[in-house]
């Protein structure tokens, strides 16, 4: 969703993970080499084997790069390894360094990188853990961005399996390493590590690398302190500004999203805690700002766990900083150019605008100029990122003012998560009728018989009339939001009446303002209409409404649920589980880039004067606004998609259906595509799960399991810790659920409402993301009725947002919607630490192979002229929800995790 300017530079950023790197090059040698001196272990706790690499004395050498020398003593044996470092672009400017030459001469010399092997025993005289071995590695030679080191070590026979490798890294900066491979006789294995390793003056701490995966109790005795220590130093001591080149997760408030120092224009509320509840972020440790001793100072720089930064790949892609400079010095020329609302919101709408009003020649020259400009710009960034666009727009320009695709979009547009089923009617709000006015509903019974041609009773029994209901959630909003300049905000609620065919027909929609101390509660119910004034009215009605909706799906589908709600599984995984445990390694590539994607929203984007409070219609009140959500509306247990479902009355459990699950509206292609998705990520997980927690003592035994789901609801999730929904880790089943749930909304529920976002906002007026003016016969305000009655076209394109506003919107869209070329999908590329596993790679393809199938069922279903909803005439296919894309803008695509 939210990208801006990256502050670090490096080219991939996974943690640590055994054998779970993205490295696809290393060579797999056959069974026959791979021999262990003792028989494999296999746990009798979860059926997991672990592969230690075990000392064998040489017989043959393996391969050019694996070839190991004779043993050097009696009672010994050679073992070598070879360290692979990424260069990266940004490492270009370390040329410049004034301690460059002495890391040169250190790196001739063989006195830059020292590597320690662990025993995976105690020494049985001692009970100690036994010491390990150390060796300098002398650097070989470099390949393109590869360099690689090599060291040799001399192993005492009784040294027992290697559990660990320990790093350290003399230079005066830090260095990727990418992976590191070691052969001990015909044993060959390869860790990807996939990580920074910081500098020895930065801390005198060695690095870990794990070669073993397995769960706490079965950890083998000689590395059970070290997986603990790593542990506590992911966790920190919660003091202190953090560093760049550390890895310290832990928890804060959105406590930096304000300037306050900057005026109190500029302040907002602290997010998290009793009076505003949200979830939390990854801790900076800034100092406070003067003003507000609660609140944060902000800067350029935003600390992230290093291995959580972008990939150099990625900030190429997305052109952040780039894009930031561009934009910001072509915005106020723009801003001068487009001098005429009319013109430039006409022009959007794929309307002639010489056609339509005349214009003096510079005047046009200007805007043929600035049209020009812009799509220079755009194509340039579309060009640097490699990108094919894809995009409803060519589709058909004039769907915006059309009913039906109003009402299509709630089930196949960018935010199909509003709709519900109408369960009763009268509409009440349990909002306080003290502060707000009135709770019932102007929409009556006798107005939508009126409309439906059809009984209320039967209409509710055949399930057929449903909604987009805001109203109690913007209502306590609407009188602050309109003490802002050039916007304005309505408690809304929109009733759909479902057809014979499964599409949908809107029937009315109603505006509600609340009581004030000078005005009563104002509400008014508009239909579509066959006379011209009834008819613009309507138009305008579904503007707001379309703001309403771009709010709501932005700030709580899309950012809250989404970003802000998988944050604190993160940080408590980097805590509480370690790197060699199972479950870690299967949530890690969910997690990707998130931690710095966030951090770059809330500089950028979510913060005070970032594009959501200039666009969006509630202002500086968003994030106000998205913690109200959270505290009445988000449950983890909803998150899952078959329970969302049936929340909102879109499905009824149904044994005998596909999914278990049957729809409401079968013709619904998010909900129908997406329990594809989810039933085969549920299938995955529970094989993965199964694999290691054969019953339920075993998910109740593992400490760091409970940890991490322990610390999600109480510290991650601090404000809904008492609430009774959270899901109990007491057996397989609920650790799969869980499991899913995040996996879920990390990638599919957020490809859904993500990368959609160009091809359904790039044209304003299919859905404005503000609404700047009121209603024309909103108590009739002077002269507002007038001008409405003397050109509702005028009204209808000052209501819309401004042409600057457009712009932007248009701009950063287009460039959130775009994936890079280093994407990891959803099913794709066999994770390495999984190939090793018969079990878990056999579960994984199967995995894959059906997300292939899913692929071919969406286009079947696309081609099907029955469902009305995803194929016609004009209407661009539902792909959202196909697994695989290319790099670039294509509307299709499930990455692994939220990485834009």
């Amino acid at each position: 969703m939210f990208l801006a300017a990256s502050q670090t530079s490096n080219l991939h950023s996974l943690p640590l993970l055994f054998f779970s790197g993205r490295s696809r090059s290393h060579r797999t040698l056959s069974k026959s080499i791979f021999r262990p001196s003792v028989p494999r272990r296999t746990s009798a706790r979860c059926g997991q084997t672990c592969c230690a690499l075990t000392a064998v004395p040489p017989t043959t050498s393996v391969g050019s790069e694996a070839a190991v020398p004779s043993a050097t003593s009696a009672g010994s044996m050679a073992a070598k390894a070879v360290v692979t470092v990424k260069l990266t672009v940004g490492g270009f400017f370390e040329n410049f360094r004034l301690t460059r030459a002495v890391d040169d001469i250190n790196d001739m010399i063989g006195k830059t990188l020292v590597l320690g092997l662990v025993s995976t025993e105690l020494d049985p005289s001692t009970g100690l853990e036994k010491d390990a071995i150390e060796a300098y590695a002398r650097r070989v030679n470099q390949k393109g961005d590869e360099v690689k080191y090599e060291v040799n070590f001399s192993i005492p026979e009784d040294f027992g399996d290697i559990g660990g490798i320990l790093v350290m890294n003399k230079q005066h900066k830090e260095m990727f390493i990418r992976d590191i491979t070691l052969v001990v006789g015909h044993a060959t294995v390869t860790v990807h590590c996939n990580s920074w390793v910081h500098a020895l003056s930065d801390s005198p701490e060695k690095r870990i690398f794990f070669t073993e995966t397995c769960l706490p109790n079965q950890t083998p005795s000689g590395v059970q302190r070290l997986r603990k220590k790593e542990l506590k130093t992911l966790r920190g001591n919660a003091q202190g500004k953090r560093k760049r080149f550390e890895r310290i997760y832990d928890y804060d408030t959105y406590n930096d999203l304000g300037c306050p120092d900057q005026g109190d224009e500029k302040a907002r509320p602290v997010l998290g805690g009793k009076q505003h509840p949200y979830p939390r972020r990854c801790r900076t440790g800034r100092p406070p700002t003067k003003k507000d001793p609660l609140s944060e100072t902000r800067s350029d720089v935003v600390y992230v766990p290093r291995d959580e930064a972008l990939s150099e790949v990625k900030q190429m892609t997305i052109t952040a900083k780039t894009l930031n400079s561009a934009l910001d010095a072509v915005f106020p020329f723009v801003g001068t150019v487009f001098i005429n609302t009319m013109l430039m919101v006409l022009n959007l709408m794929g309307k002639d605008t010489a056609s339509n009003k005349p214009t003096s020649s510079q005047f046009s020259e200007e805007l043929d100029f600035s049209q020009t400009t812009l799509t220079k710009l755009m194509k340039s960034i579309a060009d640097g990122c490699g990108r094919v666009r894809h995009d409803s727009r060519t589709k058909d320009k004039l769907t915006w003012c059309r009913d039906e695709e109003f009402a299509r979009r709630t089930l196949a547009g960018l935010n199909p998560l509003g709709i519900q089923l109408l369960k009763e009617l009268p509409l009440v709000s349990k909002l306080d009728p003290e502060l707000y006015g009135p709770p019932e509903s102007a929409i009556t019974k006798e107005l939508v018989e009126r409309e439906i041609k059809m009984s209320i009773e039967e209409a509710l029994e055949e399930k057929r009339l449903f909604i987009l209901d805001y109203h109690d959630l913007l209502l306590p909003y609407v009188h602050k939001v309109r003490e802002l300049e050039g916007t304005t905000l309505y408690g809304s609620r929109t009733l759909f009446f479902l057809m014979e065919d499964a599409t949908l027909r809107p029937v009315a929609i109603e505006l509600t303002r609340p009581a004030s101390p000078t005005k009563p509660q104002w509400k008014r119910v508009f239909t579509r209409s066959w006379d011209s004034t009834g008819a613009w009215l309507w138009t305008l009605a579904k503007a707001h409404v379309c703001a309403h909706d771009s709010g709501y799906h932005q700030l709580i589908a899309h950012w809250l649920r989404g970003h802000c709600c998988t944050e604190p599984y993160i940080i408590a995984a980097n805590r509480q589980l370690s790197v060699m445990h199972p479950i870690h390694q299967l949530l890690r590539p969910h997690f990707r880039y998130t931690l710095e994607i966030n951090a770059i929203a809330r500089k950028n984007l979510i913060c005070a004067g970032g594009l959501i409070e200039s666009c969006f219609s509630p202002g500086k009140y968003s994030m106000e606004l998205s913690s109200f959500a959270y505290d009445q509306l988000w449950r983890f247990d909803m998150d899952a998609l078959p329970a969302d479902l049936i929340r909102r009355g879109m499905a009824v459990e149904d044994p005998a259906a596909e999914h278990g699950l049957r729809l409401t509206i079968e013709d619904y292609p998010f909900a129908s595509d997406g329990l594809l998705i989810w039933s085969a990520i549920k299938q995955w997980v529970q094989d993965y799960v199964s694999h290691y927690y054969p019953d339920p003592a075993h998910v109740l035994d593992d400490y760091e399991l409970q940890g991490w789901w322990t610390e999600v609801r109480t510290k991650g999730h601090e404000d809904k810790k008492d609430e009774p929904w959270w899901p109990i880790l007491n057996s397989p089943e609920n650790l799969a659920q869980v499991l899913t749930t995040i996996i879920w909304v990390a990638s599919a529920h957020h490809a859904a409402v993500n990368f959609g976002l160009s091809q359904y906002v790039g044209n304003i007026p299919h859905r404005p993301t503000i609404a700047r003016t009121t209603m024309p016969v909103e108590d009739e305000p002077e002269g507002e009725a007038a001008r409405f009655w003397d050109d509702p076209e005028a009204a209808l394109l000052e209501c819309l947002p401004s042409p600057v506003q457009a712009t932007q919107v248009m701009a950063w869209l287009d460039v959130l919607s775009s994936h890079a070329s280093d994407e990891e999908y959803l099913g794709g590329d066999l994770e390495l630490g999984w190939a090793k596993d018969p079990m878990v790679r056999t579960a994984y393809e199967k995995f894959h192979r059906r997300l292939k199938e899913v692929e071919g069922i969406i286009d079947e279903r696309n081609r099907d002229t029955r469902l009305k909803n995803r194929c016609g005439a004009g209407i661009a296919p539902y792909e959202i929800l196909k697994p695989f894309s290319r790099p670039g803008v294509t509307g299709m695509g499930i990455p692994n995790s939220i990485s834009i």
